[in-house]
């Protein structure tokens, strides 16, 4: 069926990863049965996903979203294996190949540092798609949390209010919650969050998006690594 789709759009040129090689010279058979002239086939190396392992992809929760946040980006970036760096800088940055070549050389003679050559990569992906003053924002952010946290000082003492109206006996529906409080844009963005492991209440890891939480005045509520804060209930 998906070489099929070939014949129906009369392909020129079908792009795909090197797993999808067969599927790819499928369609130039099915296309040559039905009269018609086989498609070029262009295949591209796959991309591995933030655990280094399994290639990058929803279903193994390894993705760096196009749609995600500037800091939720920078983040999964940073969290990449190192033997990962070159791989990204050539697949998915404007960056030039001769500059990547530099860059590789430099890592593998210890000239560059890793995690500084990392956050480079981490800023030229969010530039990409936030722009330059927000992969700037991502990086202090990522420092005023990540960071800090390494240390042993993460800053919690961010305060974000919700009304008391919005509770119910204590409890708050979870995406509402991030919403109010400004970790979410968007309820739909806020059950994602949630849905990839992201959200804590108490240290509590909390995975139902659709999760009614309980809460009270000085609840500490942690999104990631760098979302932290304690409620305060007006």
């Amino acid at each position: 069926m998906q070489a099929y789709d070939s014949v129906k759009l009369r392909a020129d040129i079908e792009i795909g990863g090197t797993d999808q090689k067969f599927n790819l010279l499928a369609g130039r058979q099915l296309q040559e049965k039905m009269g018609l002239s086989p498609q070029v086939c262009l295949t591209l190396p796959l991309l591995e996903g933030t655990d280094g392992h399994l290639k990058m992809s929803k279903s193994y929760n390894n993705h760096i979203g196009i749609a995600f946040e500037p800091w939720d980006m920078f983040g999964k970036v940073m969290s990449i294996p190192d033997e990962l760096i070159v791989k990204y800088f050539r697949l998915v940055t404007l960056v030039s190949r001769q500059e990547v070549d530099e860059i590789e050389k430099g890592l593998f003679e210890g000239m560059l540092h890793p995690g500084e050559t990392k956050r480079r990569l981490a800023r030229e992906i969010v530039k990409i798609y936030h722009g330059r003053k927000a992969a700037k924002e991502a990086e202090e952010d990522f420092d005023s949390r990540f960071v800090a946290s390494k240390r042993g000082s993460v800053d919690v003492s961010q305060e974000k209010y919700i009304p008391a109206n919005q509770l119910k006996d204590g409890y708050i529906y979870l995406p509402k919650l991030l919403t109010t409080i400004g970790f979410a844009k968007s309820n739909g963005e806020a059950r994602r969050l949630i849905a990839q492991g992201g959200v804590q209440i108490e240290g509590r890891k909390i995975l139902d998006p659709n999760a009614e939480v309980a809460v009270s005045n000085g609840s500490l509520v942690q999104v990631g690594k760098r979302r932290i804060a304690r409620l305060q209930i007006e």
